[in-house]
């Protein structure tokens, strides 16, 4: 089986109108539902949601000295905003995961397969 990372993207700015209480906890039953899906079905390795871009740190090195910026990485409007990690058989597979994802959570979802460490 190959892994596969399902990435869910946030558009920064994106007009919407804010969630009720009864708009969040649809929206977890949803997410829920999936997630339970995906681990009976033994597709399910790993998931998360993150922070809003604005809250990460950049560590990289410039002139051989440590760097540290506020910020995402890429100026850009549209970020990670959550993801999950599983595995499928084949991309077909994995697109149907992806497929529920996007209907669960209303982003749009990025499917890429790892690289075995032998193809790196």
């Amino acid at each position: 089986m190959t892994k596969y990372l399902l990435s869910v993207h946030s558009v920064e700015g994106e007009a919407r109108e804010p969630m009720t209480e009864e708009d969040m906890r649809q929206f977890m039953e949803r997410v829920g539902v999936l997630e339970e899906e995906m681990k009976s079905a033994g597709a399910w390795l790993f998931g998360g949601a993150l922070h809003q871009a604005d809250t990460a740190t950049v560590v990289r090195m410039t002139d051989g000295e440590v760097l540290t910026t506020d910020g995402p990485f890429a100026e850009s409007k549209e970020h990670l905003g959550g993801f999950y990690i599983i595995e499928a058989d084949d991309l077909d597979a994995a697109l149907v995961w992806a497929t529920k994802t996007t209907e669960a959570v209303g982003k749009p979802i990025e499917v890429r397969p790892f690289q075995h460490v032998s193809e790196a």
